[in-house]
């Protein structure tokens, strides 16, 4: 993951109402999980899957793992350079800053239809979506492009069909993965993004490296997969209410942002922490995202046949 401060920060430069040409040109520098991270989420989410699952899909752990950063592969620089359009149209899927929707409003909010009811909401709301984030959409957008896969996967008799489908569905759950990961992510769902914002009566940090110290710098010095297995529950769980086990998830991840500065103000996340506290806390984050995901892939799998 890249150290610099990214969408996030274009949150903070739609507040600020700063031109659009801004907007996009800081949008696609923050990343969550880093590279290896992602990887270990796809990678834990695959091996914990039912038996029942198709075979296929099984068998496609490395492929899983791969994907699980792609989308941010996809905000590449120099593509960015040449023109900002991609970037810009999908940085708001990375994150949603849930203190920014009034509490009293945030349950009817997230009960739109669909991202374009909800964007227009937040506007009721005097508040804009690339600011805000449009993360859980994203999410249930690609669970249910999945679960529609599966079931087309269900009809196929032609071998030769039925394969194509297979690689379709391969790289959408993939993909899916990214988004759920990044959402196992507190500072993915918190305007405290990138260092604490607004009044800060704890100390906490503000250093705008928080994000990068803590998601890849020390994902990568002190995590493995073998750290993050053991927490995931065995058993694969089903719903067929996709939005209602994402949002949950969702605010799980923000409520857990404080509870990060903490751990950051007595033992600063970095390359060279090896706090126990920090390490528990952060595989604890990774194995949320891995068995999420795992539950999503099963769920969208199991409820295609009804």
């Amino acid at each position: 993951m890249s150290h610099s401060c990214c969408h996030r920060r274009v949150r903070r430069a739609a507040c600020a109402a700063l031109s659009l040409f801004a907007i996009l040109l800081v949008a696609s520098e923050l990343e969550a999980w880093g590279e290896s991270g992602h990887k270990m989420i796809g990678l834990a989410a695959a091996h914990s899957l039912p038996s029942d699952m198709p075979v296929f899909f099984r068998r496609a752990a490395p492929t899983l793992s791969y994907l699980n950063p792609e989308p941010d592969r996809w905000r590449d620089r120099g593509e960015r350079d040449k023109d900002a359009a991609l970037d810009g149209a999908t940085s708001p899927d990375h994150f949603m800053d849930l203190e920014l929707i009034p509490a009293e409003r945030l349950a009817s909010a997230l009960a739109a239809p669909n991202r374009m009811a909800f964007i227009d909401t937040l506007h009721k709301l005097g508040l804009d979506a690339v600011a805000v984030g449009l993360l859980p959409w994203r999410i249930v957008e690609m669970t249910q492009t999945v679960r529609v896969e599966f079931r087309l996967w269900r009809a196929a008799t032609d071998p030769a069909i039925k394969r194509m489908i297979e690689a379709r569905i391969l790289n959408d759950a993939g993909i899916l993965g990214h988004y759920v990961a990044d959402g196992s992510n507190p500072t993915h769902m918190s305007i405290h993004y990138n260092g604490w914002s607004g009044a800060n009566p704890n100390g906490y940090a503000t250093d705008k490296r928080l994000h990068g110290r803590f998601e890849s710098d020390f994902v990568d010095a002190r995590l493995r997969i073998q750290d993050i297995r053991p927490l995931i529950e065995r058993q694969a769980g089903v719903s067929a209410d996709f939005r209602a086990a994402t949002i949950a998830y969702l605010k799980q991840s923000n409520a857990l942002v404080e509870r990060l500065y903490q751990l950051d103000k007595a033992a600063p996340f970095g390359a060279g922490n090896s706090v126990g506290e920090n390490k528990a806390f952060t595989a604890e984050r990774l194995a949320a995202a891995a068995q999420m995901l795992r539950d999503l892939w099963y769920s969208a799998y199991v409820t295609s046949g009804g």
